[in-house]
């Protein structure tokens, strides 16, 4: 079987989001002005994820936002007053620096989320996270990320009576328990010859599916969409057809039925699904959580392995992603990030 650096590095995940729970200062954020949690691609998912937290957990006191640091670092508005919180991997991409850059021109309090080997950020305050990645497809980084994001938003919690907070302390072995459910394997020689794959998140994992989503494109090199399932349900309909395969992650909240009819609907239209089950991984890809809020924090690890399962059948590289290939080795080298 080929091993790829991308399983150990999924594998390393609990101990990495342990170490950060327990060993990194992380500072505080201000409840009376409003927040920016900024990124690009995997860390605008992150942000996504920590903007709803902060948002749900303050009862809406906080004011927050998840920015595109494409977006912040050339025209968004930033208010003088706020918290902006830039997340990047590696620390050295083209718009997180220049979203910095312009959030302390306007008089921001800035916050940078990197890895322990990025250069200095230029920051008010810098929370390294974790070992540069062996694999090209990041897994670690996203999930170290995150905790630092829980910790920022657990400290504005002013709704869940400490439960959030509680919730983490108890992740890491939810997660070690995540990476031994189910058979990704099972489902990627199921779906290894879709044309197009769908994956289905609600709330707060509609940016699980979008992860998801990304990874499988590095990874695996298919061709992957994601939605929420009202989205899925409104006009997208007209375009679904028996080559497509739904991925449906079980809603973290009460979605009024949306995911489970999406799914009747798919298999009218003769789309085979696959469900992302929390605490129960009959399916093959399986996850369990501490608290619905934290689910995004394990319902990836099933589709981050299925990522690695599915780059074996398909033969691609999940560490290089573009795997040596010409013009694809070209071309994406080419690319300033």
């Amino acid at each position: 079987m080929t091993s790829f650096n991308l399983d150990a590095q999924i594998a390393s995940i609990p101990g990495a989001v342990r170490q950060v729970f327990d060993d990194l200062w992380v500072p505080d954020l201000d409840p009376s002005r409003p927040v920016s949690f900024v990124g690009v691609g995997t860390s605008l998912h992150a942000a996504k994820v920590a903007s709803d937290w902060v948002t749900t957990l303050s009862g809406g006191a906080v004011v927050s936002r998840a920015v595109d640091a494409h977006d912040y670092g050339t025209w968004a508005t930033i208010r003088p007053g706020e918290q902006a919180v830039v997340i990047s991997h590696r620390g050295t991409k083209t718009f997180p620096h220049a979203s910095l850059r312009r959030a302390k021109e306007a008089g921001a309090t800035t916050i940078a989320v990197v890895g322990e080997a990025a250069p200095d950020q230029g920051a008010d305050h810098t929370v390294r996270t974790c070992p540069d990645e062996t694999a090209g497809t990041f897994t670690v980084s996203y999930l170290s990320s995150l905790a630092v994001l829980a910790r920022l938003a657990a400290g504005v919690d002013t709704t869940s009576a400490g439960e959030f907070e509680s919730a983490l302390a108890k992740l890491p072995q939810a997660l070690e328990t995540t990476l031994t459910l189910g058979d990704p394997a099972r489902v990627a020689a199921q779906i290894k010859d879709a044309q197009t794959l769908l994956i289905i998140g609600f709330g707060i994992d509609l940016a699980t599916a979008q992860e998801a989503a990304l990874k499988i494109k590095e990874g695996a090199w298919m061709w992957t969409e994601a939605m929420s399932p009202e989205f899925a349900l409104h006009g997208t309909p007209a375009s679904f057809h028996p080559g497509v395969t739904g991925l449906l992650i079980d809603p973290p909240h009460n979605d009024g039925g949306r995911t489970e009819e999406l799914e009747q609907v798919l298999g009218d239209l003769g789309m085979p699904t696959v469900q992302v089950m929390r605490d129960d991984d009959s399916s093959g890809l399986g996850f369990t959580t501490t608290h619905p809020l934290l689910q995004p924090m394990s319902s990836i690890l099933p589709l981050q392995l299925l990522t690695a399962e599915l780059a074996r059948v398909r033969g691609t590289n999940p560490d290089t992603m573009h795997g040596g290939r010409d013009p694809w080795q070209r071309v994406m080298t080419g690319i300033t990030l």
